[in-house]
């Protein structure tokens, strides 16, 4: 399916991209496989997770480079799709998988957190994604893919910095998807549910905190990899600007912010007539905050 192919996954030591990599390897694809080698905090975890990613790849007889470099930096972003020009002569698609948690409750948030969130889980996907646009745009074809969150999608407790890297990526996505469409490439995001290392960080001091551990359990990192591996096929070229959930065996199409309600007054309004009629006509359809789990609550089928 990605037969002549050559395909960078960021963060592809370990969990989602690891799998992703693998899979994208077995469909024939040549991979880059990038990894920083850091903790799920992005401290240094003194290995080469990226190393063991090919040893695999390659013992199962396919083709595969690793790469150390930093997503989050401009000029190692540069590199990243420099390793795949260098090695493989092209590149047909980008996996924006590298990520990293450090999770507070928003009053307690350490502004250093936000920003290191932000450098690698948004940053990162538009200096990859940037850099490889060139290359995109001149063969008149790519396809990009990002890993969103359901926590920024829906909502999670402790994650502010996770959430707006997470939900900017999903604009980034649609702007890519609208900019790009033209030259032939095309742009989608996944909300991956898998047991990672990242994922194993999440806190359990309280019974609804492990309730949702044991179900993100029973999750493998490995079913994703079919739905991007499809994605970035050419039995895809159609799928464009669009957000999945990968859940176990279960798929999901999310929808995109459209009105629901509308409200008119010819005078114009002031704020008593807001909060009178257009406050309380809208309330029906306003949903209250919820976490991500609350809307997910079943076990994964």
């Amino acid at each position: 399916m990605l037969l002549n192919k050559a395909i960078i996954v960021t963060g592809a030591g370990r969990g989602v991209g690891r799998e992703i990599a693998l899979a994208a390897a077995a469909a024939g694809a040549c991979v880059v496989v990038n990894d920083l080698g850091v903790a799920p905090d992005g401290a240094d975890a003194g290995d080469s997770p990226a190393d063991d990613t090919v040893r695999a790849i390659r013992a199962a007889g396919g083709m595969a480079v690793a790469n150390n470099d930093n997503v989050a930096h401009w000029a190692s972003a540069q590199r990243i799709v420099g390793c795949a020009m260098d090695t493989f002569g092209r590149i047909d698609g980008v996996v924006n998988n590298a990520g990293i948690l450090r999770d507070a409750l928003f009053h307690k948030l350490d502004p250093a957190d936000f920003d290191a969130v932000i450098d690698v889980n948004l940053r990162g996907p538009f200096y990859v994604s940037r850099a490889a646009a060139p290359h995109f745009k001149t063969q008149g074809s790519g396809a990009y893919l990002h890993m969103t969150s359901t926590s920024a999608l829906i909502g999670n407790m402790g994650q502010a910095n996770y959430i707006a890297a997470k939900l900017g990526v999903v604009g980034l996505s649609t702007a890519i998807s609208l900019d790009m469409a033209r030259f032939g490439v095309v742009s989608n995001c996944i909300a991956p549910f898998a047991w990672t290392r990242m994922v194993a960080t999440i806190p359990t001091d309280t019974p609804a905190q492990q309730a949702r551990v044991a179900g993100l359990r029973r999750m493998a990192a490995d079913r994703i990899a079919p739905v991007a591996v499809a994605l970035l096929s050419d039995g895809a070229r159609e799928i464009n600007g669009q957000v999945f959930g990968v859940r176990n065996n279960e798929i999901y199409l999310f929808g995109k912010n459209r009105p629901v309600r509308t409200m008119h007054d010819g005078d114009g309004w002031r704020a008593e007539t807001v909060l009178d009629r257009a406050f309380r006509a809208m309330a029906p359809d306003m949903p209250p905050p919820v976490r991500s789990g609350e809307v997910f609550s079943w076990n994964p089928v």
